[in-house]
């Protein structure tokens, strides 16, 4: 093998692993599951895709239209400004998501402003926003409460039994009954 050629194999060689490790590297992503979200966020991303109506998404920007119908010739009826906020998806249009939010109003927005990324708000219903819900350290109402969380607060959900889920907030990590939080359904699994 002439020298050319052995140049032209290490190159090969070494183009091969750098597409590799930047493979695993995405792979692995920050929190780990990355290859289960990027497949959910490009169903999120599809058309009409093979996700279930109604499911719960949130928002990937501080700030987000929301449109009286499925077109951006529609007028602007309000806009969200909180990222990470859950909203649920009631219907469909092409690459436009008809969604509702905590307080049940609906508008549609379009599809690449939605993340699969699943999020919670606290008893967003709690009239005043002076109600408490405890963070529990385990799946028992008998644990001790890690924080304590007001009404309106979001986190992020890390998984969900049916029951109990396991949120983050801040710098706090614990468990909160299923139904104090809105962005989840009674009795859904989350993982």
């Amino acid at each position: 093998m002439g020298a050319k050629a052995r140049v032209r194999r290490v190159w090969h060689l070494v183009s091969i692993g750098v597409a590799t490790a930047l493979g695993l590297i995405l792979l692995a992503g920050p929190e780990g599951n990355a290859a289960e979200d990027s497949v959910q966020q490009a169903a999120v991303d599809a058309g009409k895709a093979a996700l279930p109506v109604p499911r719960f998404v949130s928002l990937k920007s501080d700030k987000v239209n929301v449109r009286k119908g499925p077109s951006t010739d529609q007028s602007i009826v309000w806009v969200f400004s909180r990222a990470g906020l859950p909203v649920e998806v009631i219907a469909e249009s092409d690459n436009w998501r008809r969604v509702r939010d905590s307080e049940g109003a609906d508008g549609w927005v379009f599809h690449s402003l939605l993340s699969a990324r699943r999020t919670v708000l606290v008893t967003p219903w709690s009239k005043g926003g002076d109600e408490r819900v405890p963070l529990y350290g385990s799946k028992s109402t008998s644990s001790r409460a890690v924080a304590d969380l007001q009404s309106g607060v979001l986190g992020s959900v890390l998984d969900c039994d049916g029951e109990w889920c396991q949120v983050s907030v801040d710098d706090y990590s614990g468990y909160v009954l299923q139904d104090r939080l809105w962005g989840v359904y009674r009795g859904e699994e989350v993982k």
